[in-house]
């Protein structure tokens, strides 16, 4: 029995993984990563506070172009580091294991198993749509003080099913992420051009170019408007950094493919192209879709209003924005439509996260700072028990229902493990000269370091403004004490 142990152990250490991720995969990955239901979504709230049409497509623009940046700056660290666990190896190796694990838990403990659950049960809550019994409204039960909905059930299921499926291995699950992300790709590019076309409205239109810079930030409470702030000089830029939490973390997680470098063919030169090119095109995307909502609906409304056009974009309903746009195209069948589309692109981004975060889990446990467990490869190439680990971690936060909480809290977290990975860039160069760099950072010092100025001005905004950001910081400390815990035990096993 022993020895069928020590076989089994031996034969999982030796497993390799399975190179099996080409371009075209690797770029529906990171669009597939990206696109979830905050397009469809974030543009509300955006819009109450930059209040006007021209700051709307600025925000959204000037969090495409820093994306942009960022994913050709990834590019050189993706060359120079074709390894599994992407951002995490390349904070490690530009400053050290202490930083990598910060950004390995927080990645594990909020990032990606909060983002699963919030893309979860957004799946969940547009199906509700089609089918009532799943709505977030129906109370199934009551467990240890928590009110567990049908909805919350439904988005277990499907963080499980998809976690099934990437167990079985790499093929599957490229080539759910392949079908679902090209299908919800050309149905949002589709309703972008019926918007433009046939949905847009010449009230809507003569609304919001008539007032398309008049930027003023509207507050509310339950639901309520308790203020409008006119906004000039230095107040705009406040708002627009403040506004830009919900179009960063509808652009997040592009960085993904990163993760799953030790399955990519030919990373050295797949990642970077497909970093840039599925980047380009998320941006592309969401910067028509705003510029359709405000072709078909005026920014401005009202919180009481009785139709689509007089809630506005801002007071959409439940800030569906996506819904009420294609209700001005299609009329009644537009939330079954929208329900539909919504359902194919978070499942399809949920299956890209489960996918690629494991990687970095799987990298972890390699460098002794995770469960041993968690380090090796099942029968399929894949990291299994990662796997596992991740989706019963992503199920709790679906349980927990805090998971959006936790996402505000570690936005800022996210922006700053950013900055300093570009800031790696600039350390590699130094401490690793004659490294082999088939792609180097485009526009290497410009860009990236425009990326820091920017990124970083974001940043400090988003610390005045959202004070809840500093919540972010506890968390990513949180991971210090169980690094040198981690580091401790570690060493004991083996001494041992």
């Amino acid at each position: 029995m022993i020895s069928n142990q020590l076989t089994s152990s031996t034969e999982s250490s030796r497993r390799e993984f399975k190179r099996e991720l080409g371009l075209f995969d690797s770029t529906m990955i990171v669009i597939g990563s990206m696109i979830g239901s905050g397009i469809f979504i974030v543009s509300a709230d955006i819009a109450r506070t930059v209040g006007s049409p021209g700051y709307l497509l600025l925000v959204w623009l000037i969090t495409g172009v820093i994306t942009i940046i960022a994913a050709l700056s990834y590019g050189e660290l993706a060359g120079m580091m074709p390894h599994a666990g992407g951002q995490y190896v390349y904070l490690r190796e530009a400053y050290n294991p202490l930083i990598g694990f910060l950004y390995g838990w927080t990645l594990f403990l909020v990032i990606q198993t909060g983002t699963i659950a919030a893309v979860g049960v957004a799946f969940a809550k547009f199906t509700g749509v089609l089918i009532p019994w799943f709505s977030e409204t129906h109370l199934l039960f009551v467990l240890f003080g928590l009110k567990i909905t049908a909805a919350q059930i439904l988005a277990i299921i499907s963080i499980l099913i998809l976690t099934l499926v990437n167990i079985w291995g790499l093929k599957e699950g490229k080539i759910v992420q392949n079908i679902f992300t090209f299908t919800k790709t050309i149905a949002l590019f589709g309703l972008i051009l019926l918007g433009i076309f046939i949905g847009k409205n010449s009230m809507a239109i003569a609304a919001n170019f008539s007032n398309f810079w008049n930027a003023n930030w509207t507050h509310i409470a339950d639901g309520k408007v308790i203020s409008i702030e006119s906004l000039s000089g230095i107040a705009i830029f406040a708002a627009i950094g403040a506004a830009m939490v919900g179009s960063l973390f509808s652009s997040d997680a592009w960085n993904n493919i990163t993760f799953t470098a030790g399955e990519v063919i030919n990373p050295k030169k797949t990642i970077p192209l497909s970093l840039v090119l599925g980047t380009g095109i998320v941006t592309l995307l969401y910067i028509a879709a705003n510029f359709s909502y405000i072709l078909v609906l005026p920014l401005t409304g009202n919180p009481d209003g009785a139709t689509v056009a007089e809630r506005g974009i801002q007071f959409a309903a439940s800030d569906r924005i996506g819904i009420a746009a294609a209700t001005t195209i299609f009329g009644d069948t537009a939330a079954i439509i929208m329900a539909i589309l919504i359902m194919v692109s978070t499942f399809g981004c949920n299956n890209g996260l489960i996918l690629a975060g494991a990687r970095v889990y799987y990298a972890m446990a390699k460098d002794n700072l995770f469960f041993k467990k968690i380090g090796t490869l099942n029968k399929n190439s894949v990291p299994g028990v990662a796997l596992i680990v991740q989706g019963i971690w992503a199920s709790a936060l679906c349980l927990s229902g805090t998971y959006g909480e936790l996402l505000d809290y570690v936005m800022f977290a996210v922006i700053i493990f950013y900055i300093l990975t570009i800031i790696g860039i600039f350390i590699l160069r130094k401490k690793r000269p004659d490294a082999e760099r088939p792609y180097k950072a485009f526009g290497y010092p410009v860009l990236p370091a425009v990326y820091i100025i920017i990124a970083t001005a974001i940043a400090i905004d988003l610390l005045i403004y959202k004070s809840y950001t500093w919540y972010g910081f506890l968390i990513v400390l949180t991971g210090a004490p169980i690094y040198f815990l981690w580091k401790r035990f570690s060493i004991k096993e083996i001494t041992y």
